[in-house]
C-alpha cells in the first residue's frame, strides 16, 4: 500500500492471521453464533479467509502485482455478495458487509492503479478524499461495534476461547481496512 513497510508488514501479519484462523474454521467446523444457520457461518468464513490473506497479499505485494489483477481479484466476490443480499433474506446484512469490504479493496486497487499512472508525491492521497473518509468512518465504527460485542456477552462476562473467535476475527478485518484506508 502507501504506508511504510513497517505498517505494511504488520498489517499483513495481522490480517494474514485472522485470515488463516477464519480458513481453519471453514475447514474444520465453523463457530457460529447462536441461531446462526451453518451455511451462513462457512459462507463468513469464506469471505472472511479471502478477505484477510487477500489484504496481507495486498499489503505486502502493494505496486508489485498490478492493481487491476487486485482490483478484479475483489470486484467478483463484491458482486457476489451484493447478488446474494438481494436474492436472499438471510444474511443480508452481513452479506452487504462483505461486499462493501471487497468493494472497498476494489476501490483500494484501483485507487493504486490511477497512481501508478501518474506521478505522486508522498503528500499526495490516492482516490477520492469524501469516500475515502466515508469508508473510514464506516470501518472505524465497525471496529468500534465489533469490539464492544467481542467485551460483551450476554452475561455479562468477556468472550474468551473459540466462542468469541469470530468476533475477535471479524474486529481484526475492521483494523486492518480502516488502517489500509488510512494509508491512502
Amino acid at each position: 500500500m502507501h504506508g511504510p513497510a513497517l505498517v505494511n508488514w504488520l498489517l499483513a501479519l495481522l490480517t494474514a492471521g485472522a485470515g488463516s484462523s477464519c480458513l481453519l474454521r471453514l475447514r474444520h467446523s465453523p463457530c457460529a453464533p447462536h441461531g446462526a444457520h451453518r451455511p451462513l457461518a462457512r459462507e463468513s468464513d469464506a469471505a472472511e479467509a479471502l478477505m484477510g490473506l487477500g489484504m496481507a497479499a495486498m499489503a505486502v505485494t502493494g505496486a508489485t502485482v498490478p492493481a487491476t489483477v487486485w482490483a478484479g481479484l475483489f470486484a467478483l466476490p463484491a458482486t457476489a455478495f451484493l447478488l446474494a443480499a438481494i436474492h436472499a433474506q438471510a444474511g443480508r446484512v452481513h452479506r452487504l458487509h462483505h461486499a462493501v469490504g471487497a468493494l472497498a479493496m476494489t476501490y483500494m486497487a484501483l485507487a493504486m492503479a490511477t497512481a501508478s499512472g501518474h506521478e505522486h508525491h508522498h503528500a499526495a492521497t490516492l482516490g477520492l478524499p469524501v469516500l475515502t473518509g466515508v469508508l473510514l468512518l464506516y470501518f472505524g465504527g465497525y471496529t468500534l461495534w465489533t469490539g464492544s460485542r467481542l467485551l460483551r456477552t450476554p452475561t455479562g462476562t468477556l468472550a474468551l476461547g473459540t466462542a468469541g473467535l469470530p468476533q475477535a476475527c471479524r474486529l481484526t478485518m475492521g483494523i486492518g481496512m480502516f488502517a489500509m484506508l488510512l494509508t491512502m
